[in-house]
């Protein structure tokens, strides 16, 4: 027969088993911390050269609101007293008031620089990533207006939802070093 020194006690083997558990269990917590399947080194970006501007970064992102903001490049930006990435195509007249203005949310603000230059900001937290602003400044504008992944508030999944609804592929993966694409007055990024 055994000695009593050399055997386990149930009560010591369970503890045991219980340890084993509780380790694996903080071995896949931390394995959870990480972005579901993300490609290492890599993060979700808009390639502003093939964004429609098509809506579906509002509506289809797993985060409410999306993690999709407009984002204004001012050095392409005219300051323009008739901008319209802030107003609509038509507008009743050039005031701030809601009815003239293209964005559901009055993100973009306007202030007055001095005759006839304006400067236009984005209030991030407002931005829905809708893109009608987007759309007007590109199709009347210089196109200084873009759709870009803010990556503080992206959870960068495996398959992101809004890249599978992207109707013209503008999501696409791009090193985390250099995560934002935006287009140059020249056209190039």
């Amino acid at each position: 027969m055994a000695d009593n020194s050399e055997r386990m006690s149930r009560r010591e083997f369970l503890a045991g088993k219980v340890r084993l558990a509780g380790a694996l269990a903080v071995c896949g917590g931390v394995a959870l911390l990480r972005p579901r399947g993300a490609i290492a080194g890599t993060v979700w970006q808009i390639d502003p050269n093939k964004c429609t501007q098509c809506g579906k970064c509002a509506t289809e992102c797993v985060l409410g609101p999306s993690a999709v903001k407009c984002v204004h490049v001012h050095a392409m930006c005219g300051h323009c007293e008739l901008c319209f990435g802030f107003f609509e195509a038509q507008p009743n007249a050039l005031t701030t008031a809601a009815e003239n203005q293209r964005c559901p949310t009055g993100a973009i603000k306007r202030r007055f620089i001095e005759d006839p230059y304006f400067e236009y900001v984005i209030d991030e937290p407002l931005c829905i990533g809708c893109g009608k602003c987007v759309e007007g400044c590109g199709t009347f504008g210089n196109g200084s207006l873009q759709l870009q992944v803010r990556h503080d508030r992206c959870e960068n999944c495996n398959q992101c939802a809004i890249a599978d609804a992207c109707p013209s592929d503008a999501f696409v993966r791009v090193p985390a070093t250099r995560p934002y694409l935006l287009k140059s007055a020249e056209g190039e990024q």
